[in-house]
């Protein structure tokens, strides 16, 4: 409970921890070394122990400076260093508790929050400083002889370990936090990328939908528009004839009202399918044809033979490409004749609509509804392109070329 409080704090205040793990240091280290030179005093009657003013000194400098061990790592940590290496030469007194920690929290400091390029120069540097001074210590200890080479070497690598260790684990610390901070930053990006598609599919579904809606709704409304007119027309001179465009609008709403009801019974679904079945395909473009004659409209469709079945939604979206170009003709072209092709070409597969009305243009102005934009999508949903404007020598052509080997499942 007492730990995990403190490394809560440690998080929450980091510099108040700092300062505090600076203050014991401090505080133990001057302690320690008025020990260590009463001791030396006691069996060393040579010696003159320092005073206060030196320990103090000698005590504060390597202490201290670990208040900004965090803010300022690279330059608390050569100070800690040269303040121990200082008042070991000055003081003749070797306190190997306090101040040694702080070389070790001011190296592993260094390790862990230092950043720039001559991070590791600082860092051996500091150490380097340090293991000077052992060297110094170890030469002096021997300056009679007496200390074999073999202890001496021992004493000198062991402390080489000892001062590596909080620069290796600095170091483990930091790579740690980094890949912390790279997943942590993946996993945002992640989140931000599943929003996003989230988003593209519900948006891709709302074209869809829309799609549907125009061509089901823009087909069978203008095909009613035309047979009210012809109806008015000759209801007088002809009631006969006006019985038989009423029965086509009759149909075309029948027919309107059940392809709208199967969009809006696929929207209350709860169930995962994909499919608005039952989907109209190549077998339906007759009966579609029939519907346009039905409004007054020729329609000559060329004789195809296929080479191999084409996919479902590529036959889907045909129908849909016949549809809406044919019921641009009945809008907006005033022609009475169009001609239907569909032509397996080169690997391709092209559908071509044509008329030779005078207003077909109309079909492609920019605020001229979303016809000619549902086409291209359908195209490019199969990795083909459409291609719609005025016929050389008059009249209106849509003419989409989609590659079959490239074709959606």
């Amino acid at each position: 409970m007492v730990a995990a409080r403190l490394v809560r704090a440690g998080r929450e205040r980091p510099t108040l921890v700092d300062a505090a793990v600076a203050a014991l240091l401090a505080v133990s280290a001057v302690a320690l070394l008025r020990l260590v030179a009463n001791d030396i005093a006691r069996f060393d009657p040579t010696f003159d122990p320092p005073g206060w003013p030196a320990l103090l000194i000698a005590g504060l400098t390597p202490t201290v400076p670990l208040a900004w061990r965090r803010r300022r790592p690279l330059l608390v940590a050569p100070v800690v260093c040269v303040a121990l290496v200082a008042g070991r030469i000055v003081i003749d007194v070797a306190e190997g508790a306090a101040t040694v920690l702080a070389v070790y929290l001011a190296i592993y400091s260094a390790a862990l929050h230092g950043r720039g390029r001559w991070r590791t120069v600082v860092i051996a540097g500091s150490v380097a400083i340090v293991v000077a001074e052992i060297v110094r210590e170890i030469w002096f200890i021997d300056a009679a002889g007496e200390v074999p080479t073999w202890i001496m070497v021992f004493t000198l690598i062991y402390n080489l370990v000892i001062l590596a260790l909080p620069w290796w684990l600095g170091e483990a610390m930091r790579l740690r936090a980094e890949r912390e901070q790279q997943l942590l930053s993946r996993t945002i990006e992640l989140a931000r990328e599943r929003e996003e598609n989230a988003r593209r599919a519900v948006f891709e579904e709302r074209v869809r939908i829309a799609r549907e809606l125009h061509d089901v709704v823009a087909h069978h409304v203008s095909t009613m528009g035309v047979q009210a007119g012809a109806a008015r027309r000759v209801m007088e001179r002809d009631p006969a004839a006006a019985r038989s465009a009423l029965h086509t609008i009759e149909e075309s709403s029948r027919h309107a009202v059940g392809e709208m009801h199967q969009l809006l019974g696929f929207l209350r679904s709860d169930g995962q399918s994909d499919a608005l079945a039952p989907q109209p395909g190549l077998r339906d473009l007759d009966e579609l044809v029939e519907q346009f004659r039905a409004a007054g409209l020729r329609v000559e469709v060329a004789p195809c033979t296929l080479e191999q079945p084409l996919p479902a939604t590529l036959q889907l979206s045909i129908y849909r490409i016949v549809q809406e170009a044919l019921t641009n003709v009945l809008r907006h072209s005033g022609a009475a004749a169009a001609e239907v092709r569909l032509v397996e070409q080169d690997g391709s597969l092209i559908v071509e609509v044509r008329d030779r009305g005078a207003g077909a243009a109309s079909a492609i102005r920019p605020d001229g509804g979303h016809g000619i934009t549902g086409m291209r999508e359908r195209a490019a949903l199969h990795g083909g392109v459409l291609h719609a404007a005025p016929a050389t020598g008059g009249g209106f052509v849509v003419e989409a070329r989609v590659p079959l080997e490239r074709r959606s499942a």
